[in-house]
């Protein structure tokens, strides 16, 4: 049995309920993704910058609240990396969309979760074993995304004069974007291997 197994039966047998109060947040970030891509496309940036900022601290406020209070949920678990990436995707098509992204990266951006989503999706099927336990790189990914969206939010709801600092911080995306989906791939084409042969040793 895998750490993201044992992990995912520790979570179930502390807290059964899946709405508390993480749950919620993460649901409230997820619902204001309509939002925010209506203010964007509507000009409103300032105030999408806001919404964006209150939806990414939230992402970070749900999480802490769920250890710190042992209100870790299977649904939890599986709702957050379902809420960052609907937050993330739609802001950089939207973006891309209003010329404030280049479209390479955007999609660069959404294949890579289309690649994750995917092989997620074949891991399960294959294995019956799929765990929604981000790696760390994902993490760094997430967050260097994340600051973008904001930094471009800010610089043209503001009108700030951004110099390269915006496509300095594309090209960090575009090299975690990579890197991250690499590993996905990766781990998982290894785990499945494994498992693979483990079930081939048993016969």
């Amino acid at each position: 049995m895998g750490v993201g197994a044992v992990r995912r039966r520790r979570i179930r047998n502390r807290n059964t309920e899946p709405m508390n109060l993480p749950n919620f947040i993460t649901l409230a970030r997820l619902a204001a993704v309509p939002f925010l891509v209506w203010l964007i496309l509507n000009g409103a940036l300032e105030v999408a910058f806001w919404v964006f900022l209150a939806a990414a601290v939230s992402d970070a406020l749900d999480g802490i609240i769920a250890k710190q209070f042992d209100m870790e949920t299977v649904f939890g678990a599986f709702i957050d990396p379902i809420a960052d990436k609907a937050l993330l995707v739609a802001s950089y098509i939207t973006l891309g969309h209003e010329g404030l992204l280049p479209m390479w990266l955007v999609i660069l951006v959404v294949f890579r979760d289309i690649v994750i989503i995917g092989g997620a999706l074949v891991f399960q099927t294959v294995t019956q074993s799929l765990t929604m336990q981000p790696l760390m790189i994902s993490k760094v990914n997430t967050v260097m995304q994340l600051l973008l969206a904001l930094g471009v939010l800010f610089i043209e709801g503001y009108g700030i004069e951004d110099g390269p600092a915006v496509a300095v911080m594309g090209y960090i995306v575009a090299v975690t974007t990579l890197w991250s989906g690499t590993v996905y791939v990766v781990t998982w084409s290894r785990m499945a291997a494994e498992m693979e042969n483990a079930g081939d040793g048993e016969t």
